[in-house]
């Protein structure tokens, strides 16, 4: 907090002693009664509130459309607020403060097995001891905080869960303990930092090298063996954080990898839980809301999610799918939803209006022939009404809905020119009341499309759309791959005039996100599974060691030498079968084992594509490293690959040049073509001017005509996330 000392005050001479602060004041005083051996209350310090010092307001404010996870919440839940990002967790003291039977008080950590009774008493009436650091099971192994809380939120027969019926406490109890999980798993890491580090293996060999004489070493009890205070970088986390933004550009640029094999997405789904299911229902008690149930919405979806999935995937409910991409998501609107991008077989990709229609549906059914479904429209697949008079719908934005409803009226489906089909929504069929003594009448006009037998089968709001006639679908991807819900708070202070504003970015997790966490359900998946390919020069990759090994024990070790990439050399020089195939063509028919750190060939038909990390033209060798990898197949060796027609060529750069990979730009031309696939349109134009700066193309107006679409789709371009998604 900030604090402003008056010196005036603040002495020893002159009236009495006064702190004065700015912020919020936490003061650390004793029990309301006097202990028994006081004969009455006594007092230390007294704090006066002056009234000219303005209290703060805290408001979440909605981001711009293009950051949708930034959206306003619209369902009243209890959420957890996180400040900062994924990978900042709040790793202070997690505690509170109890007064004991002497009266002294006593900090207890979250980590402890009684902050649970005594933080939560209406939920622990009888003090059971909660999950602490030491709690073990009966075989003596440490018990996981996620596996204990797991355990907890379970729905068990013919036992009463106080905790399962406390209702929004409840909501506060799971994200308060999931907040507890993130915090020790980054606890962990922050706490061995100073054990596990990471060098590359080629600095590791020069520290041996120049060690006895480097007073820099520390020696360990290996007299020959001397390790550096300061070789290798600490590390906080693991290569992957799930939901971090970080893993969720990896998992983009894995989906990208898919559309560059099997071609665009066809189908985007979108499937929302229905707080009415039966199921849901059903187990609620009198006075119960499915709010107040947040691990029954989290398992029903779950279950109702892998039940779809097999219909549209294994099932072929929608045509035979030869790939698929899809995320869990739990904005701010009270419920999970999933979203599916679906890559179907040659033979039933939908490639006319006709073929449309018989997925896809925008209109209200009609009432007397097909009653269910006309319900069931009315009930999941409407618009919430929004325009001239509704100005606070969560889908306004500058008086224009977002969603471009209502959607204009067509008496047939037309094809899309880089957008989603104009379906068919014929306007001569007369509005209906939304439901029944509804004063809100809808036409064809607001139904979000939608495919009939999954909305009748599932009965909860299933928006499937036409995606294939989009040529940008990147950003397709990209809105799936958005990352976690966040909010923009700020703080406000001061009056109207004189105010000061904090703004603070902070990640929003709410209960059924918490409990989804906790339950380990699968958060993301694609189908094929993308191997990232590892790329780096001769001994320049990056080993992890502990800090009690001798550099001799690190770099002796045979495994600290092996990569995907030379072992993919290795198995070119044994196996004369692999000498076919290019780096990135290698999973699909050899299998990379981690453990041992080798490939082996593949026995069954599992299905997985290779990506190899990019490299900016800016890093130079390894930036051709890479281009050599994608056009020379069976190399055996780093020096194979520099090596043409007999002759060693000390750099790659002079290989490339020398296998014709530089030749009327095509290195350049293979480099955009690459990136336009994945890559937004600002980093695009980035990668464009380092192109000319660092590679000199012969052939600019060529390039620039080329791929000006490309580096100007964001000007020329709607994002879908802003006109036409209707979820």
């Amino acid at each position: 907090m900030g604090v402003h000392l008056d010196e005036s005050l603040a002495n020893a001479q002159h009236g009495v002693y006064t702190f004065r602060a700015q912020g919020s004041i936490y003061h650390k005083i004793g029990g309301l009664l006097p202990s028994g051996s006081q004969a009455r209350p006594r007092f230390l310090q007294i704090l006066a509130q002056r009234q000219d010092i303005q209290n703060c307001a805290l408001r979440i404010n909605e981001q711009p459309s293009n950051r949708p996870q930034y959206c306003l919440p619209t369902a009243s839940q209890v959420a957890a607020v996180i400040v900062g990002g994924e990978e900042v967790a709040n790793l202070n003291p997690r505690d509170i403060l109890v007064e004991s039977n002497s009266g002294q008080l006593m900090t207890v950590m979250d980590t402890a097995g009684y902050y649970d009774p005594l933080q939560y008493p209406l939920l622990f009436p009888y003090g059971s001891y909660g999950w602490s650091i030491n709690s073990l099971d009966s075989t003596g192994r440490t018990i996981p905080c996620r596996a204990f809380y797991a355990y907890l939120f379970q729905i068990r027969l013919h036992v009463i869960s106080i905790i399962l019926l406390a209702g929004r406490l409840l909501q506060q109890f799971v994200v308060d303990n999931f907040v507890k999980i993130e915090a020790n798993k980054l606890r962990w890491f922050r706490d061995h930092q100073d054990t596990i580090r990471a060098e590359l293996y080629q600095g590791l060999q020069d520290c041996l090298d120049a060690g006895e004489l480097n007073p820099g070493f520390t020696k360990y009890t290996n007299p020959t063996s001397w390790l550096p205070v300061n070789a290798g970088k600490k590390t906080i986390l693991p290569s992957s954080f799930v939901g971090s933004p970080r893993d969720m550009n990896q998992r983009y640029q894995d989906a990208m990898a898919l559309v560059q094999h099997y071609g665009k997405p066809d189908l985007f789904v979108t499937m929302t839980c229905n707080p009415s299911w039966r199921e849901i229902v059903e187990e609620l008690l009198p006075g119960q809301t499915s709010q107040d149930r947040p691990d029954l919405i989290t398992r029903i979806f779950h279950a109702k999610f892998e039940e779809f999935k097999s219909d549209v995937v294994d099932k072929s409910a929608l045509g035979k799918v030869v790939a698929y991409v899809y995320v869990i998501e739990f904005q701010k609107r009270g419920f999970p939803h999933v979203h599916m991008l679906l890559i179907l077989d040659e033979n039933d990709k939908p490639r006319s209006p006709e073929e449309y229609d018989k997925i896809v549906r925008a209109e209200i059914p009609d009432r007397d022939e097909e009653p269910q479904l006309y319900d069931a429209v009315l009930k999941h697949m409407i618009h919430n009404p929004c325009g001239a008079g509704h100005r606070n719908s969560s889908c306004m934005e500058n008086g224009v809905c977002k969603r471009k409803f209502p959607k204009p009226f067509s008496a047939r489906t037309i094809q899309g020119d880089n957008s989603y089909p104009i379906y068919r929504r014929r306007g001569d069929l007369p509005a209906v009341p939304l439901h029944e003594n509804s004063t809100t009448y809808v036409d064809n006009s607001w139904v979000v499309p939608y495919n009939p037998w999954l909305l009748l089968k599932y009965d909860c709001h299933i928006n499937v759309e036409i995606c294939s006639s989009i040529k940008c679908v990147k950003y397709l991807y990209k809105y799936v791959h958005k990352g976690v819900a966040r909010v923009s708070m700020e703080v406000r202070t001061g009056t109207d005039t004189n105010e000061i504003q904090q703004f603070i970015d902070a990640r929003w997790v709410c209960a059924p996100e918490a409990l989804w966490r906790i339950y380990q359900f699968t958060l993301t998946r694609m189908c094929p599974s993308v191997e990232r390919l590892q790329l780096h020069l001769q001994n320049r990759h990056q080993i992890r060691f502990n800090t009690n090994q001798s550099i001799e024990d690190i770099l002796q070790m045979p495994q600290n030498s092996r990569t995907m990439l030379t072992e993919f050399f290795k198995m070119n020089v044994s196996d004369p079968e692999a000498r076919k195939y290019l780096y990135i063509e290698f999973p699909q028919h050899y299998r990379w084992l981690t453990s041992s750190k080798t490939w082996r060939k593949r026995r069954n038909k599992q299905r997985v594509i290779g990506r190899i990390y990019t490299a900016s033209p800016m890093e130079g060798e390894r930036f051709f490293l890479r281009l050599l990898l994608n056009h020379v197949r069976g190399p055996e060796s780093f020096q194979h690959l520099r090596t043409v027609n007999g002759i060693v060529y000390p750099t790659f750069r002079e290989a490339a040049e020398k296998h014709g990979l530089m030749e009327n730009d095509a290195s350049i031309r293979d480099c955009l073509h690459e990136a336009s696939n994945s890559k937004m349109p600002s980093s695009l134009r980035k990668l464009f001017v380092t192109l000319l700066v660092y590679c000199q193309p012969t052939g600019v107006r060529s390039l620039w005509d080329e791929f000006y679409p490309f580096m100007a789709e964001d000007h020329t371009f709607s994002s879908p996330s802003n006109t036409n998604f209707c979820a």
